[in-house]
């Protein structure tokens, strides 16, 4: 992947106040249950949980899927295994290559190189607007990713369903309201980040992150990607005992 959005009379202002008010509580009581979820996001362990990541990505028409297995434990090299490759069984030169991939990623995230993700960076708490809060609480917020470069600044709008009878975040949507520059010479027209979770007991963890993007680079070259990430077959393992490794 190459590139990887406040008249003047006493008693309506006593009521615009009332209601100003009112609706601050609300927000901030929100507010809360937003911080809490994110709080139990963070505590999650997610590098103790096994699970599966089936991938896929469109780039111009280049079509590549896997499917992938990480199993902690702490007598296995490298926890991750390439299951399959574009629906074939992978080839010793394509496990090395993915295996000293891995390693790299965890030499740079840790949580031996598993998915990683800071809501506390992404959301922005101090500026949650409520949208609509029913059977889901759904908040709107700007969004400000240094990864996306100064151009992408007032130009990303993001928007969260908070599930409020399992009470944790379900869902982060994020998109482009113009177009802007995340490097020299690329140009993002259209950009939409999603990422959902679930939730298994008390844990939170991810279900599918998704990225639809369009541009262009170089002036004539067509940045057209989707690519998807789904997580499943999720299963507790627990925290590796060290001692199995020596």
């Amino acid at each position: 992947m190459r590139y990887r959005y406040w008249l003047t009379l006493t008693l309506p202002l006593f009521i615009t106040t009332a209601y100003s008010a009112e609706t601050t509580s609300s927000e901030q009581k929100f507010e809360q249950k937003i911080e809490q979820a994110i709080a139990e996001f963070e505590q999650t362990p997610r590098e103790y949980w096994s699970y599966q990541v089936s991938r896929y990505e469109n780039e111009e028409g280049d079509i590549t899927q896997s499917i992938e297995r990480y199993t902690p434990a702490a007598d296995i090299d490298n926890p991750w295994v390439l299951v399959s490759a574009n629906g074939k069984v992978p080839t010793a030169k394509q496990q090395q290559k993915f295996v000293k991939k891995k390693r790299k990623q965890a030499e740079s995230k840790g949580s031996g190189g598993n998915f990683s993700l800071k809501l506390r960076e992404l959301i922005n708490l101090d500026e949650l607007q409520l949208v609509t809060d029913e059977e889901n609480l759904i908040m709107s917020f700007p969004v400000q990713l240094a990864r996306l470069g100064d151009d992408a600044v007032g130009k990303l709008q993001g928007r969260l369903t908070y599930n409020q009878q399992e009470q944790f975040i379900e869902e982060i949507m994020i998109v482009n309201s113009a177009e802007f520059s995340p490097m020299f010479s690329a140009s993002i027209s259209e950009l939409t980040l999603t990422f959902s979770f679930i939730k298994i007991d008390s844990a939170v963890l991810p279900y599918q992150h998704k990225m639809d993007m369009k541009g262009r680079f170089a002036l004539f070259s067509e940045i057209d990607e989707t690519s998807t990430d789904t997580y499943s077959d999720y299963q507790y393992a627990g925290k590796p005992d060290k001692s199995l490794s020596k």
